[in-house]
């Protein structure tokens, strides 16, 4: 039989082939996610199909996108957005999403089937697939990212990049080596060594005889000079090449008493006050057969440059002050009460824990001892040595609060800036050793600079009109000494970075050009962080400068509070009780209570001896702040609180939605700006009025009318002084008397700005800017927000009443009951 030969179909289709392949739709998504790279980033490890927490409790908020790992930063990357997140504020070196590898603090990886939890460090083995990360951030936050539909090994292998990237075992592997060699040394040749010829910030840096000069200047110190014998760093390795001595101390003479003095270090210039006294600081003399002609020589000197020779009085800093391990201990008890531990159901508990962790005990110390100083200073026109065992760590915290306490100029942003370059950074404190950004020993970790601005936090809470900046300000400098890419805290010493920058632009083949080292970029030019409209975050809506002006009864005044106001605070406590000072003869009778123990009846009732430095500070206290004075803090623990919007930026349950601090601060900016653009009016009507009277040609022979006086600015309100707007030249654009036009007047310093509507001139039936709702996006927690950078397992939730309503954290619920009876 024959086979049959099977038919060839004839049917034929014209439509293109169906998509089969599902697996192409999420990876054309996938690629779309890419981080966004700053000169010299590359990526180092990424895994796709991460979910990044956000709920504790669910996870229907959470995040899906691809979580990646560079060089400098722990980056997620998702097209979707937050929820709850309506405001914005841009960084433009991080993302939404991104932390600083020098931010991380540790790395841990779950294995939710197993039950294993390891912390991971550089160059370690996991030996296990995680399910989940958890990065523990030393900004306080806490993020968690699950690898339920990640693939094992892309979740294995990113996780041990991160761990290994955090812990660089080298200065030179810090990625702001990278960065300034890949922006600022291309061959385009727009820069020269990192400094733009446009301009930038106007800090002064004190690496130039010129900056010490201008500052000798400022402060009258004719008796003092600009001595350059560490050129080159051939005397101490911890100095700047430059810096201030007495001018009767000859060079010859500076460099044979280095070799005595520990680290070599020369006794340093800090500041002079107008009576002719000297804030100096000054290390241990290590060679005791020398201890006592040493004192003499440099006390002599000091004295010398004293208009009235006074005496130099010493403070021992080590001896009266905690040292850096004890900071330490306090900062990490204070983490592990505000973000890691969950909040326990007793409120008493919670605040007992945040009393025992020190923290504040310490900035109350810092505080005090600065407040002695400055009655040596001011009181008794008495110069101080400020003593410590390297002068390096605490005396650039003391020194820098007695100077913020008596120079309006270091309670500006730029004198700010220039106080912590010239006493912290060219001082040489060792932010490489004390951020501990190579894990290289724990023990010399130690949060000194927080301490401080959290110091500063403390008078600009009492004193708000008296600095130009605001806690924002503060708050986004503590977290800029994580991002590696500025010179200001990457580095022990200025010889250290000059070092390292040469020997790394050697090793990259990186032409220096006439410089002998590379320039990495300071981080007082906050246009690399922020654009002008955020900057102006940074400005207090309070403060009064010192040509802040008025008008009262036709004159024009400086502004300057006439009337006293006495603090109730000092009323019916005893003398040694008062600003924070107890002796043994007035008890508390229990813990942190401020009820006065009821004396025996039998017996006298005798005051205690009143100290000259407590007699200063109450007569000081009995006067009216002035803002462009002396400032002295309230020690009191209830004057002393919690720095919220740091310590509690990242807790959820701490949030109040238009609510806070800021709530004011939106209203006192909106009548800022509104004063500012009235005023702006004013000067364009006065310089119209000017300009069309001067040109015009009189018919008669009579003599031309006189300009009118241009007008004074606009009064402070009740209670609110303002800053003076900007010396911008006003040119007549035209003889007519139409208003400018506002959408070319709306470069202000504040953030928040009033409606155009409420600026339409006179006879509008419009609101004021005090009638301007707050936006829905602020909060307590303003510009930062808590959602998904504080994820914790088991949150029990936050009974924090009594702390967001006002109350104390040194005051028990045990204290508040008994003294509200």
């Amino acid at each position: 039989m024959f086979s049959v030969k099977p038919l060839k179909p004839t049917f034929k289709s014209y439509l293109p082939p169906v998509q089969t392949d599902l697996k192409k739709s999420p990876q054309l998504t996938i690629r779309k996610l890419e981080a966004k790279l700053l000169p010299g980033e590359i990526v180092v490890n990424e895994a796709n199909f991460v979910r990044k927490c956000i709920g504790t409790e669910s996870s229907q908020d959470d995040l899906w996108g691809k979580l990646i790992c560079t060089n400098f930063k722990v980056s997620f990357i998702t097209h979707n957005s937050l929820p709850q997140q309506n405001f914005k504020y841009v960084h433009r070196l991080l993302g939404e999403h991104d932390v600083p590898l020098a931010c991380v603090e540790q790395v841990v990886t779950v294995n939710d089937a197993k039950g294993k939890q390891k912390v991971l460090g550089s160059n370690k083995k996991l030996k296990f697939n995680p399910t989940e990360l958890i990065l523990y951030c030393k900004d306080f936050r806490i993020l968690r990212f699950r690898f339920d539909q990640a693939g094992p090994e892309s979740a294995k292998k990113v996780c041990l990049a991160i761990a290994h990237y955090s812990q660089p075992a080298d200065p030179q592997l810090l990625f702001g080596f990278e960065y300034a060699g890949s922006r600022y040394y291309n061959s385009s040749g727009e820069r020269v060594n990192g400094v733009d010829p446009g301009g930038g910030h106007q800090t002064p840096l004190f690496d130039r005889p010129s900056d010490w000069d201008r500052e000798i200047k400022r402060t009258g110190a004719s008796e003092w000079r600009v001595c350059s014998i560490n050129e080159g760093y051939l005397v101490s390795p911890s100095l700047p090449e430059c810096f201030v001595v007495p001018a009767s101390l000859a060079d010859q003479d500076l460099k044979q008493y280095a070799c005595s003095f520990t680290g070599q270090r020369i006794p340093l210039w800090c500041w002079s006050h107008p009576n002719g006294s000297a804030l100096v600081r000054m290390s241990s003399i290590s060679d005791p057969q020398q201890q006592r002609k040493l004192d003499q020589r440099i006390s002599s000197a000091i004295t010398k440059s004293h208009p009235q020779r006074s005496d130099v009085l010493k403070s021992d800093l080590d001896k009266q002050l905690p040292n850096i391990q004890e900071v330490q201990a306090a900062l990490a008890k204070l983490r592990q009460v505000c973000v890691i531990e969950p909040f326990e159901e007793s409120e008493e508990k919670w605040l007992s824990s945040l009393e025992s962790s020190r923290w504040m005990d310490y900035v109350r110390a810092f505080l005090r001892h600065a407040v002695e100083i400055v009655y040596m200073l001011e009181g008794k026109h008495t110069s101080v040595i400020l003593l410590e065992e390297e002068d390096r760590d605490l005396s650039c915290v003391v020194s820098c609060l007695v100077q913020l306490m008596l120079d309006p100029h270091c309670r500006s942003l730029l004198g700010f800036q220039g106080l912590v370059q010239r006493e912290w950074v060219m001082a040489g404190h060792r932010f490489l050793d004390r951020c501990n950004h190579l894990r290289k020993n724990d023990k010399e970790e130690s949060p000194l600079f927080l301490l401080f601005l959290d110091c500063v936090w403390q008078l600009l809470n009492q004193y708000p009109s008296a600095f130009e900046f605001t806690e924002t300000y503060l708050t986004v400098l503590s977290d800029s000494v994580w991002i590696p890419v500025f010179s200001t805290f990457l580095f022990n010493c200025p010889k250290q970075r000059a070092e390292h920058s040469r020997d790394f632009a050697r090793s990259k083949s990186i032409p220096l050009g006439q410089e002998q080292a590379l320039r990495f970029p300071p981080v007082w030019d906050w246009s690399q962080q922020f654009s002008p409209k955020d900057q102006t975050l940074f400005n207090n809506p309070l403060y009064v400068g010192k040509s802040a002006t008025y008008v009262q009864n036709g004159a024009v005044k400086t502004f300057k509070r006439t009337k006293k106001s006495y603090s109730s605070t000092l009323r019916g406590l005893p003398l040694a009780l008062r600003n924070g000072q107890l002796s043994d003869l007035d008890t508390l009778p229990r813990r942190n209570s401020l009820v006065l123990r009821l004396r025996p009846e039998l017996g006298p009732a005798r005051e205690p001896c009143e100290t000259p430095c407590e007699r200063f500070v109450r007569e000081r206290f009995s006067r009216a702040a002035e803002p462009q004075g002396l400032l002295l803090p309230q020690l009191l623990p209830s004057h002393l609180t919690l720095w919220r919007l740091y310590f509690l930026r990242w807790v959820p349950e701490a949030r109040i939605p238009r609510g806070g601090p800021v709530t004011a601060f939106h209203k006192l900016s909106l009548l800022v700006d509104e004063i500012h653009t009235l005023q702006s009016h004013l000067r364009h009507y006065s310089t119209s009025n000017s300009s069309f009277t001067l040109t015009s040609t009189p018919s008669s022979g009579l003599p031309p009318p006189a300009p009118s006086p241009a007008p004074s600015p606009l009064p402070p309100g009740p209670g609110l002084a303002l800053s003076p707007p900007s010396n911008t030249p006003h040119r007549p654009q035209s003889l007519s008397r139409s208003p400018p036009d506002h959408h070319q007047q709306r470069q202000g310093r504040m953030y928040f700005r009033a409606p155009l509507s409420t600026l339409a001139g006179p006879g509008a039936s419009t609101p004021t800017s005090s009638a301007c709702p707050a936006p829905d996006y602020l909060s307590s927690s303003f510009p930062f927000s808590p959602v998904g950078n504080l994820c914790r397992r088991g949150l029990l939730g936050t009974p924090l009443s009594k702390l967001l309503s006002g109350a104390r954290i040194w005051l028990s619920t045990e204290t508040l009951a008994n003294e509200t009876l």
